[in-house]
């Protein structure tokens, strides 16, 4: 007999044992439009949307896995299922296509489906009875877990060593890694902020930005062995080029999320994160060097008037993983409201100000984003 679910709670399932449902809600009035459970055991991994040009239609593209299990992580095969949108905003499934492994990442590419599964990134295209395998690059060191594409270059997360930037060549339908980073992070969000750039958060809860520096992105589109000699040319078992820490920054949580948005209209662009505790947070440009200039000076004050409860040193966790670079503390410089009257002026006459100037251009900073 079941022990009553109100006393004992709901029942546990096994290890390896999933269910998962592709809902679809309509967003004027957050009601269901349909549900489409999953069966066979499967886990719903990655879901995105695809324009095939075989098929001239947009698709709905959902990754599962069989029995998966995370220690260790394996599974018994994975599946892509393809949902074409029908009149009424439903969706009915098209095909399903067999996997041999779990799909970690996708992408919509050129007319085509990218796909992580495992450690190996896989080119697909529309087919009838299901989708086809057009290239494969198996030369990733463990997990994909985010893949995004801009042009001919593609960009790939790995579960453990972050970001790779990957050329894609039309001529002979080949993909090769071009550049990887030198730190082993653990990738839980990415996002790209232009062509040479990329965004990420990490498992440990560090944020960062990694660059490809202009003359090697040049020489990397105008490579004219195009990719035969790039795998003489690495290093240490890596690729030929680094990518190159811009922004580090320890937020002290795991990073589930980023994107890049305004919180209101005709506000500053910025890069908001989402955290495993519940956090959202910004991260906002900097348009001139005096502000830069204001905030660094406001933030070295603080740390020494204003030192965390429990006696840690504000750098020192900031800086948990990673040295802090080219960051500042927002949450600390807003401290200085809090500072007794004598302390702020006291910072205000070292920084030749005075406090309402200093209250005045912490208030005008905030405004521009929130």
């Amino acid at each position: 007999a079941m022990t009553p679910a109100e006393q004992f709670g709901a029942p546990k399932a096994p290890a390896g044992t999933w269910g998962s449902c592709v809902r679809i809600v309509d967003p004027a009035d957050a009601s269901t439009l349909q549900v489409v459970e999953m069966t066979g055991n499967e886990a719903a991994l990655c879901v995105c949307h695809a324009y095939f040009a075989a098929a001239g239609e947009l698709f709905l593209v959902v990754g599962t896995a069989v029995g998966l299990t995370f220690a260790p992580r394996d599974c018994d095969g994975g599946y892509i299922h393809l949902y074409r949108y029908l009149d009424d905003g439903t969706v009915q499934l098209v095909h399903k296509t067999p996997l041999d492994g779990a799909p970690g990442a996708m992408c919509a590419f050129k007319g085509r489906l990218l796909l992580g599964v495992g450690n190996a990134l896989r080119l697909y295209d529309f087919g009838k009875k299901k989708l086809l395998r057009k290239v494969e690059n198996r030369n990733f060191p463990n997990f994909i877990t985010t893949l995004h594409a801009q042009g001919e270059r593609i960009y790939v997360g790995d579960v453990q060593e972050s970001f790779h930037f990957v050329k894609y060549k039309k001529e002979d339908g080949s993909m090769y890694v071009v550049a990887d980073d030198v730190q082993p992070r653990h990738i839980t969000a990415a996002l790209p902020l232009d062509y040479d750039t990329m965004a990420g958060g990490d498992k440990f809860g560090n944020i960062f930005v990694a660059r490809l520096s202009a003359d090697v992105s040049e020489e990397v589109e105008d490579d004219p062995t195009g990719g035969k000699n790039i795998t003489a040319s690495g290093t240490l078992n890596g690729a030929p080029h680094k990518v190159e820490p811009v922004v580090q920054f320890h937020v002290g949580e795991t990073v589930c999320a980023l994107t890049k948005g305004t919180l209101q209209a005709g506000g500053l662009e910025c890069l908001l994160y989402t955290t495993l505790m519940g956090t959202v947070g910004a991260l906002m440009p900097f348009g001139s060097r005096e502000d830069v200039d204001f905030c660094t000076h406001l933030e070295m004050h603080m740390r020494q008037e204003a030192p965390p409860l429990l006696g840690r040193d504000h750098m020192a966790f900031r800086s948990s993983y990673f040295p802090v670079k080219d960051v500042i503390d927002g949450d600390l410089c807003e401290q200085y409201t809090l500072l007794p009257p004598d302390t702020q002026r006291r910072i205000a006459e070292d920084m030749d100000r005075t406090t309402s100037e200093i209250l005045k251009k912490l208030e005008d900073l905030r405004a521009k984003i929130a």
